[in-house]
């Protein structure tokens, strides 16, 4: 779940992202994948805290903020796995604005991810999760996608 509209090729490519591990993960009791834009009513992290924990699914929430931790793609997968197994009914990732994301909301997650020390774009950091997601399902399939 993202903050805001893209149109970019970087949004493109997470929604192509998101129906490759559709298609994967299906098999694999993980999807549909989706990639979900809120448009907040006001400006501020706050507004966008609210307009994002409208549309969240009860479930695990995971929050994607440059402070949470960086996973390796067998680890992801295995925390993806493991929230699957669990019987979450819902694991949602949540993309802030361009100032991050409320402390409100980063206390209602289960966790937060970081890609890296790198500050990202916007459309990219959804890019990037998305593919990550796919991979996940590839390394769960055991496609010859993912490679140590």
């Amino acid at each position: 779940m993202c903050v805001g509209r893209l149109s970019s090729p970087e949004a493109k490519l997470a929604v192509d992202w998101a129906l490759r591990a559709t298609q994967v993960g299906r098999s694999h009791s993980i999807g549909p994948v989706e990639v979900v834009e809120v448009e907040p009513r006001r400006a501020g992290k706050s507004a966008e805290a609210a307009a994002l924990i409208e549309r969240i699914d009860p479930g695990v929430l995971i929050a994607c903020d440059e402070h949470g931790e960086a996973m390796a793609s067998r680890a992801f997968t295995a925390m993806i796995a493991r929230v699957r197994d669990e019987g979450a009914r819902a694991l949602t990732f949540v993309i802030g604005g361009a100032d991050g994301l409320d402390p409100s909301l980063l206390a209602r997650s289960q966790k937060k991810l970081a890609f890296g020390p790198q500050t990202w774009p916007h459309g990219l950091a959804r890019a990037m999760l998305a593919e990550q997601i796919y991979r996940a399902t590839t390394i769960m399939a055991g496609s010859p996608y993912h490679r140590d």
